[in-house]
């Protein structure tokens, strides 16, 4: 049984933003080489390439320093790690497990569907990050055109209990957890600064739609601005619905999406809903420098949300995914200043298209994808809800544990 996530602000937290793998990666390798307790790691893709290897090497230092280490992999998102990889892990006692490893067929991955697309690691129950950044060289500058743009953050305070208490529930079977000392209750941490924080996934049970949920809350209260940069932009009719009201009402609303994406029906989809948005008044930009792959953003003068999960189809309908709602102007005042820079520097304004004997098409077109969009949620319930294994590598649990569990809410 999951425990319920927090539906109110928790106080007493402190946020450090986190650009892109050059700044994320030395800290996050830091803090998991430092653990002497305990580490949780989650994450969609893990490589072995450069970073897989600085984190392969900051896990085993952690399990030499006697902590306990998990770490949950994304069977679609890290298919092809060497046995060796792994094999060291578990000889040194990590406990290294896989969610939904699935089988090919005709060599084509058939697990696509309702992916752990999350990316959080707690230390010693202190130090937490969440973002959008996965373990591969394709997220430092020197990986070349084809780097990312992206964001996550360091999180000290209340809100890393939450974190941790999560994290467990969703790495460890039922016994592994029963087994541990205080387990199944961790303590409150002492304030680390003045950020009230919210905690928030989404899964295919009891929390389907809390991510969105909060953007859209966040829409409807704007009264200033809205800056929104995602990676993968498609959301539902609600979502769209309430950034043309924002507009409208006038609130400067601004939205950063991928000039240069990594896949082309990317910016595809996205450009179809342009003339919806930019004749409500919406600003848009295309960030063109290199792919785009971050998931924040904030609205008026406190409000942000750093995470997972995209503004898509996938993303909100279908992956397990885990964002930070934060409420703090100093952060709020950082990531602003961060997404203006890219604005200004790095990306192209989309300028409304002049009326032509083709706008009948564009508005049929439209209503047809808010049609589509309007209703996705739903049918995607239809879609397969299979309960995918956890399966672990190795036997390092002893016969105390099992050697695979089912999440209770994927």
């Amino acid at each position: 049984m999951r425990r319920p996530r927090p539906s109110r602000w928790v106080p007493g937290n402190h946020f450090t933003l986190l650009e892109n793998g050059e700044a994320f990666f030395p800290r996050v390798f830091e803090a998991i080489a430092q653990a002497r307790r305990e580490v949780i790691l989650e994450t969609f893709i893990l490589f072995d390439d450069k970073i897989g290897r600085g984190l392969h090497a900051a896990l085993l230092q952690a399990a030499r320093n006697g902590a306990e280490v998990h770490v949950l992999v994304d069977g679609f998102g890290s298919p092809d790690l060497p046995e060796d990889f792994i094999g060291e892990l578990v000889n040194a006692g990590v406990r290294f497990r896989i969610f939904d490893p699935g089988r090919r067929l005709f060599g084509q991955r058939l697990n696509v569907l309702r992916r752990m697309h999350r990316k959080i690691v707690v230390v010693d129950g202190e130090i937490g990050f969440i973002g959008g950044i996965n373990y591969s060289a394709d997220h430092v500058a020197d990986y070349g055109p084809e780097a990312k743009q992206d964001y996550s953050v360091e999180v000290r305070g209340p809100i890393v209990a939450h974190m941790l208490g999560f994290a467990r529930d969703a790495v460890m079977p039922p016994r592994t957890r029963r087994r541990r000392q205080g387990a199944n209750t961790v303590p409150p941490l002492p304030h680390a600064g003045t950020a009230d924080a919210i905690f928030v996934t989404r899964d295919n049970h009891n929390h389907t739609n809390d991510i969105e949920r909060h953007y859209r809350v966040a829409l409807r209260a704007a009264r200033e601005r809205v800056v929104i940069a995602n990676a993968y932009f498609f959301p539902g009719y609600r979502f769209i619905r309430e950034m043309r009201r924002a507009a409208r009402r006038g609130v400067d609303v601004r939205l950063i999406l991928q000039g240069q994406p990594d896949m082309p029906i990317v910016r595809t989809a996205a450009s179809m809903l342009y003339d919806h948005l930019l004749r409500a008044g919406v600003r848009i930009y295309e960030y063109c420098d290199r792919p785009l792959h971050g998931k924040v953003a904030l609205v008026d003068g406190e409000w942000s949300t750093v995470g997972s999960s995209n503004l898509d189809p996938l993303s909100l309908s279908l992956n397990l995914e885990a964002n930070v709602v934060i409420r703090d102007k100093d952060f709020n005042a950082t990531l602003h200043e961060r997404l203006d820079h890219l604005m200004q520097h790095s990306c192209r304004q989309v300028e409304a298209t002049p009326p032509s004997r083709w706008d009948g098409l564009r508005l049929l077109r439209s209503y047809f994808l808010f049609h589509v969009m309007r209703w996705f949620p739903s049918w995607a319930g239809w879609l397969p809800r299979h309960e995918p294994e956890i399966s672990l590598v190795g036997a390092q649990d002893g016969p105390a544990s099992d050697p695979t569990h089912r999440p209770s809410a994927t």
